[in-house]
């Protein structure tokens, strides 16, 4: 038995059938390229039959991708396999993927079909399709729940009808590893023609097991993995491509087999996918989660600065992130905040590190996740390449719907601390007139944004403020839990820079420059 395992990829397909998760024929086609790129071997491009839209997606994807099979999926009937090969005989390597349910249960409720009418259902269905192209894979849905001497005798006659492929289900998430790959097992001792088809398995997440079942199937025979980016499907998912190329990747020791794909493309895959379908990718989801190569815990910290492997299997690099991460928290010590911030672009001697070190163990209690873009806006106040006359110090606000908007502020102006109290037309108007009357200074304010940093509610809130006066401008940014006093920091900031600007400009031309209070 060969030791390559073939990687069909579902994405464009049951993928597609989570709720929510519908593509254009522009962003199947964006994955399309990616999957062939990344040498995945069989690409499900859709169901034909199930729309016009489908039809199209699948026919263009099977014009346009030249190194990967492209299947196209149908019922056992002939209107569904004619409408899979129209779509599909464009293709370099085309495929019709034809299915019946072989459960009691299917067979019973949905199917209303006796065991003899699902055999002859078979024979006629997948020899027509044979007759059209020469890539047959058939499958039996719900396999993992089917009666094994009926399941013998069905895919017997598949492979005598023509097919080249079989893929047996767990269409419900429902076996065990050891029940999974026992079935496996038994077919592969007790259907004679067996070894004129490549064994598949397609695996569903309904009791977190897909992957799992997956590799039950591979060491028991199967050597070929219906499964999608991300473990995107119906209901929990499918067995997530990811995963199980990963698995066989790592545990070469144990499972001695291969797959062709790019793992180093693994990420790029995640994040188009996720882009495209909206479906976040949990944190803590394997390989390809924001968590995946993060380490928090200060003695994780430690050996990963020390030797990467104490805590990682493989390496972020084999599926395509650039390096690990050192997430910091509150439990963080100085020399890995250093490190990130160095990661960062950002090198300071020890006065200014242990000053904005401070700051940001201050941030720490305060907000749940600490992320790279509140680190940038920590480390960004203290790039500054001018005198900061004036400093922010404290703001307190009243603000509502039926309070009076009122800023108390204070702030140290050439190390003189200055207060004062502004009326104002909502709490931002009120602080911003708080600092012109303590400044005496009125510069046009010609632009105020506002972003969270972050997700989440406790996310730093990032203002930027531009400041004009004459032909000269200046723009700075301020981030703070609180978003008036980000506004605050971001006014004050702008402030020393344009007062910076003007007092180059004004020495430049031989002028005296002066501001009552700087």
């Amino acid at each position: 038995m060969s030791d390559r395992v073939y990687i069909f990829d579902t994405t464009l397909r049951d993928g597609e059938q989570s709720p929510g998760a519908t593509m254009n024929l522009d962003e199947k086609m964006q994955i399309a390229l990616l999957l062939e790129e990344m040498q995945v071997d069989i690409i499900e491009a859709g169901f034909p039959i199930a729309s016009n839209g489908d039809f199209e997606a699948v026919s263009e994807i099977s014009k346009n991708i030249k190194n990967s099979t492209i299947a196209g999926l149908s019922r056992a009937k002939i209107a569904d396999i004619d409408r899979a090969w129209e779509a599909v005989k464009h293709a370099k390597s085309p495929r019709i993927h034809t299915f019946i349910a072989t459960s009691p249960i299917h067979m019973k409720y949905k199917l209303m079909k006796t065991e003899e009418e699902v055999l002859d259902s078979i024979k006629h269905t997948v020899s027509h399709a044979r007759n059209l192209c020469d890539n047959i894979e058939w499958s039996c849905e719900d396999g993992g729940r089917s009666n094994l001497e009926f399941l013998y005798k069905c895919i017997e006659l598949a492979i005598g009808s023509g097919a080249t492929t079989i893929n047996i289900p767990d269409t419900v998430g429902f076996t065990l590893p050891s029940e999974f790959g026992s079935i496996f097992k038994a077919v592969r001792n007790n259907v004679p023609n067996i070894d004129k088809a490549i064994l598949s398995t397609h695996t569903h997440n309904d009791l977190g097991l897909a992957v799992a079942n997956s590799v039950a199937a591979i060491q028991e025979g199967a050597r070929q993995v219906e499964c999608t980016i991300n473990g995107l499907g119906e209901r929990a998912g499918n067995a997530a491509l990811e995963e199980v190329v990963m698995t066989l990747k790592v545990k070469k020791d144990l499972m001695p087999f291969h797959t062709n794909v790019k793992s180093e493309y693994i990420t790029k895959a995640s994040r188009l996918v996720s882009s495209i379908t909206g479906f976040t990718v949990q944190p803590n989801k394997a390989i390809v989660g924001a968590n995946a190569f993060a380490h928090e815990a200060g003695i994780h910290q430690d050996g990963m600065l020390k030797n990467a492997e104490t805590y990682e299997i493989m390496t972020p690099e084999s599926v395509g992130l650039n390096k690990s991460s050192l997430v910091l928290g509150k439990h963080s010590g100085k020399h890995a905040f250093s490190e990130k911030l160095k990661e960062l672009g950002y090198d300071f001697g020890d006065n200014v590190l242990m000053e904005v070190f401070g700051r940001f163990k201050d941030l720490a209690d305060k907000k749940k996740e600490i992320f790279e873009e509140d680190l940038i806006a920590l480390a960004g106040e203290r790039t500054l390449t001018y005198d900061e006359h004036i400093k922010f110090v404290s703001l307190e606000v009243n603000a509502g719907s039926l309070s009076k908007h009122q800023a108390k502020l204070t702030l140290i102006m050439d190390d003189n601390k200055q207060s004062n109290s502004s009326d104002g037309n909502g709490p931002v108007d009120a602080t911003f007139n708080a600092i012109k009357q303590i400044t005496q200074t009125d510069f046009r304010l010609k632009l105020y944004q506002v972003h969270a940093i972050t997700a989440g509610t406790d996310a730093q809130g990032e203002v930027t403020v531009r400041l004009e006066d004459d032909d000269l401008s200046s723009q700075a940014k301020g981030s703070d839990l609180d978003i008036i006093v980000a506004s605050a920091k971001a006014y004050i900031s702008a402030l020393n820079r344009l007062i910076f600007k003007k007092t180059k400009s004004i020495a430049k031309n031989s002028a005296e420059f002066k501001i009552e209070g700087v």
